[in-house]
């Protein structure tokens, strides 16, 4: 049986603060009031394809949301929902690089390649280029597409470039973490350079400007200087709210009063995203495009906890196949759903809005082979039932094998030591190592004790290496079933061998040293030339380019700066 220990605070404490009393099925907070049944029965008409923007967020916890009990502030995100259909039984992936590679072919990681961690900025791999991705699906159909925001997707040649899978036009970042001011990012000591590019050039006349306002900029842009008559899809992948946690000073003072710092911090960027929402909605209604569109929002993975996310009350964070890190927020809002202001329990995945948004499109999709999503366009406007049934959270092979793990724990069919999560129906299993394993409030109060995001956990986890909850009835994994459950154990286990027979092998090459901004003129960006093979790690170093004066990476100095002075800082505390 599990056994819980409490640091620093009892469950009567946390009872009085309120973390223990959001009930899961409690109407007032994951459901809406019933409107008026004559309204849902009279739906507009499609009478050409929607226009489509789909929004994906950065490491925005699933509490993070005003909708779900939060203490930051998400006016436009509420609204949005609240007019729309809630998600609540809405799924993605732990980290950032998975869930924007099922998002954009529809397929499962371990039918990519990218089944282990994410694309590294020195690593020659990106999204293979046989798939056929999301939006050139919607240019077959007719569709102006346009990218804002982070890609992270691999760059290393040419043909890996948004514009070149499918996107007419591209403002954004390559690589996976960027600073929101300067768009230098480090990936290593010495290894920096600067990442916002303008199509396939970099755009080093955009730095200074905060990109979550240059982003929802952008947006409005590309709808002013678009014809409404003419179906556009625009994916607006905001870099917020991933670290560094930077915002503008007056979003900041609004949490003045909240203890974390961190969490201040976070949550002033997640409020500033709101209102960057606001303006894109406020833009798609002044140029003509609102009645006709379908907006979706959907986060990447859960939040960061130690950088001030939050993912209560769900177990676990960003990185881990827990709840916390692969139960996302997600809702649609559009003026062509059937059934508005309601809450959906249908199951959807990130996969699913290749096919449905495709099909929303009126797009082929009969010489598309293999994809894992589904159409639940019928289950989010008509609130029917969803066609899927179970969810591979994924199979790592490469990922550190668990200590406790091995076949004759796993029937002799499947070894426990490989990190894999499975959901067939109510079921949920995890093998293998599946992450950082406690449950996290938010970080609201002052004087935490040091150890207080170690607040509750399991102590009887350590020596295992297969999981079984009942996610229907138990969403926050408390229950372990496996040792009760065996049969149901053997089955998924079985679900888990049908999908590794599938599996194409791992897209995890070495780094290679020609990467290197220093060789692009300070900039991250392609450095393999078409020729080269997709599989090409290369070896030679060339020769640093002499096209433009390299870009000093003022977010390195920083970084070396703070070291440094940590370091006399410890030395004189020693």
């Amino acid at each position: 049986m599990a056994v819980y220990a409490l640091t620093g605070f009892s469950l009567v404490s946390l009872l009085s603060f309120g973390y223990l009393s959001w009930d899961w099925m409690k109407p007032s907070l994951v459901a809406d009031v019933a409107t008026d049944p004559m309204e849902k029965s009279l739906p507009p008409t499609f009478t050409r394809p929607p226009h489509i923007i789909f929004i994906l967020t950065d490491d925005q916890g699933y509490h993070d949301i005003g909708y779900h009990g939060s203490d930051i502030q998400t006016p436009t995100l509420d609204r949005l929902a609240a007019e729309g259909v809630k998600l609540e039984n809405y799924y993605i992936q732990p980290i950032c690089t998975p869930s924007r590679s099922q998002l954009i072919t529809g397929r499962y990681q371990i039918h990519t390649g990218l089944q282990h961690s994410i694309i590294r900025p020195r690593q020659p791999n990106c999204l293979p280029l046989d798939r056929v991705t999301l939006p050139q699906k919607l240019q077959e159909a007719g569709y102006s597409t346009h990218m804002v925001g982070k890609w992270h997707l691999g760059f290393y040649k040419k043909e890996c470039l948004p514009t070149r899978r499918g996107f007419d036009t591209f403002l954004g970042s390559l690589t996976g973490n960027v600073d929101y001011y300067t768009y230098d990012n480090c990936d290593g000591p010495g290894v920096c350079g600067y990442d916002l590019h303008e199509g396939e050039d970099v755009a080093w006349d955009q730095s200074g400007k905060y990109s979550t306002f240059l982003y929802a900029q952008r947006v409005s842009k590309i709808l002013a200087s678009h014809s409404p008559k003419e179906p556009i899809f625009i994916y607006v992948a905001f870099q917020a709210v991933h670290t560094p946690l930077q915002s503008p000073k007056e979003y900041i003072y609004r949490y003045r009063s909240m203890g974390n710092v961190a969490r201040r911090k976070y949550a002033a960027m997640v409020t500033c995203m709101d209102e960057a929402v606001k303006n894109i909605t406020w833009a798609l209604k002044k140029y003509g495009y609102y009645d006709n569109s379908v907006i979706v929002f959907s986060t990447d993975n859960g939040g960061q906890t130690f950088s001030g996310g939050s993912n209560w009350p769900l177990r676990g964070r960003k990185g881990t196949y827990w709840e916390g890190g692969v139960r996302g927020i997600g809702f649609v809002h559009s003026p062509l759903i059937k059934r508005k202001r309601r809450t959906s329990w249908a199951l959807v995945h990130i996969t699913d809005w290749y096919p449905t948004l495709v099909s929303l499109a009126r797009g082929n999709l009969s010489n598309v082979q293999g994809l894992d999503g589904y159409n639940v366009w019928p289950a989010i406007s008509e609130g029917k039932e969803s066609p899927r049934t179970e969810i591979l959270h994924n199979i790592d092979p490469l990922y550190n094998h668990a200590k406790y793990g091995s076949l004759e724990d796993g029937f002799g069919i499947w070894n426990t030591a490989v990190q894999a999560s499975i959901r067939v129906g109510e079921w949920k299993l995890l093998t293998g190592d599946p992450g950082y394993s406690d449950w996290i409030p938010p970080q609201t109060l002052t004087n935490f004790p040091g150890s207080w995001w170690n607040l509750e956990r399991l102590t009887d986890g350590l020596r295992k290496s297969v999981w079984l909850f009942n996610i229907t009835a138990d969403p926050y994994e408390r229950y372990d079933l496996s040792e009760q459950r065996p049969d149901v154990v053997r089955t998924l286990l079985m679900r888990l061998v049908h999908y590794n027979r599938t599996a194409i092998p791992v897209r995890y090459p070495a780094e290679n040293p020609r990467a290197h901004p220093d060789f692009n003129g300070g900039a991250w960006g392609p450095w393999a030339s078409d020729d080269d093979g997709e599989e090409w790690e290369g070896g030679r170093e060339p020769l640093k380019s002499r096209n433009k004066k390299k870009k000093k990476c003022k977010i390195c100095k920083l970084r070396s700066f703070f070291r440094k002075l940590n370091t006399r800082l410890m030395s004189n505390r020693i």
